[in-house]
């Protein structure tokens, strides 16, 4: 009996895209989940408020944590660096520093860096809080 050759010349030349798109997929949902988490990284519970207004302009952050840790952004600073590194990163003069303190720092401590940014000629300090959510409605 003779036997039948049976071979194919043709080559595969395409890729397959399917796990490709997958892989891209699952990296867009994770990076849509995570990315409000790492807006804010510093742990801050802030005071919470009646009158909050929303701001949407791009501004400097300072920071104090539980542990009275001062943060420009997400950058640990020294007090007495504080104004140094605010003015290097302002693009103008009288750009506002927003200051998010936890509600549970002495508020000497608060007024420490409230005192350090006046010193340093910031004078436009907003302070952030958090709205009082009211379920009673």
């Amino acid at each position: 009996m003779p036997q039948l050759q049976k071979s194919t010349q043709t080559s595969l030349s395409e890729i397959n895209m399917v796990p490709f798109i997958d892989v891209v997929l699952v990296l867009l949902i994770i990076f849509m989940i995570t990315a409000p988490i790492l807006q804010s990284g510093i742990e801050v519970d802030v005071p919470k408020t009646h009158t909050v207004k929303e701001i949407n302009e791009e501004r400097l952050v300072v920071t104090m944590d539980k542990n009275q840790l001062i943060y420009l952004g997400n950058d640990p600073v020294n007090i007495h660096q504080l104004v140094d590194k605010i003015r290097k990163r302002q693009k103008h003069e009288n750009d506002s520093v927003f200051l998010r303190a936890d509600e549970s720092i002495p508020f000497g401590a608060f007024c420490t860096v409230i005192d350090a940014l006046r010193t340093g000629g910031i004078n436009n300090i907003s302070i952030v809080t958090q709205p009082i959510s009211d379920r009673s409605r």
